[in-house]
């Protein structure tokens, strides 16, 4: 198509085969540069923008060359472009049914059926994990799912599903790694998500109460969870749960916090396992 015109305008000149023939040139490094970039979704609207006005120009100036390379130009581009998007759908459905399928698994109300795991043994793990929080003064919040759903609310910190370990807890809320702030939240035997973060209690509360106690006492008033809470200070041990908290020392905690978790609708602790004032 160039050839002619480039004859053309060696054998007669004409300012419309010129025309023709820079613009076409033009249109040809456009074309290039398009395809170098390959596919950019505001670069493909330019570009059809550009050509369905050269092609107008082509017709009405009656370029013949400006006019085919344009519209073939604007067919070829719309191709790649269709066949692009159509890609980016797949992995875009491919990512949602995936991300479905990981929402549905986090959603059911135990990820672990509780005939799969000891309770003992969890118990023996958070009592472990959280005498050496206590005795280092490591400041901790875990929370235990019980019947209502905690999807929603660990959402806004970092989902894991990783199995729970003295070791994993105590690397979580070490000071200075990434996801020591905030609640860790328990599902069954596994973590469910890290660096949660509640809405703490507007009640007032006698006694000195630090931020974590009071998010502690805030999630409890909106759920039925269970938190464990560790004070940064003195190393307390907390347990929040229906809107109150209670302390206890590292030897009763193991105790109440089972029998607290083996209940379904309870109120208050025995005085006799060891409940006592709070403070941060």
């Amino acid at each position: 198509m160039i050839k002619p015109v480039i004859f053309s305008i060696l054998n007669n000149p004409n300012w419309t085969d010129y025309l023709d023939f820079a613009l076409s040139t033009i249109l040809v490094i456009f074309f290039n540069l398009f395809v170098l970039y390959f596919i950019k979704r505001r670069f493909v609207n330019i570009s059809n923008g550009i050509l369905s006005v050269l092609f107008i120009i082509g017709s009405l100036l009656d370029l013949a060359s400006l006019r085919i390379i344009a519209a073939i130009s604007i067919g070829i581009i719309t191709i790649i472009s269709m066949f692009t998007n159509l890609a980016e759908i797949r992995s875009l459905l491919a990512n949602k049914s995936s991300q479905k399928i990981n929402d549905k698994g986090l959603n059911k109300k135990n990820n672990v059926p509780d005939n799969l795991y000891s309770h003992e043994d969890l118990y023996n793990t958070i009592d472990e994990a959280t005498r050496y929080l206590s005795k280092h003064k490591i400041g901790a919040i875990m929370t235990f799912e019980r019947k209502d759903n905690l999807l929603e609310i660990s959402k806004n910190g970092t989902l894991l599903d990783a199995p729970v370990t003295y070791e994993l807890l105590v690397t979580i809320f070490y000071p200075g790694t990434r996801l020591h702030d905030g609640a860790v939240v328990i599902r069954g035997n596994k973590i469910l998500a890290a660096s949660v973060y509640y809405t703490p209690t507007t009640k007032p509360l006698i006694g000195k109460f630090g931020s974590r106690h009071r998010a502690a006492i805030g999630i409890s008033e909106i759920c039925d969870a269970v938190t464990v809470v560790v004070s940064e200070e003195t190393g307390k041990i907390s347990i929040a749960y229906n809107g109150e908290i209670e302390s206890y020392t590292p030897d009763d905690f193991r105790k109440a916090f089972a029998n607290i978790m083996a209940q379904t609708d309870v109120l208050s602790v025995d005085s006799t396992i060891g409940g006592m004032p709070v403070e941060e």
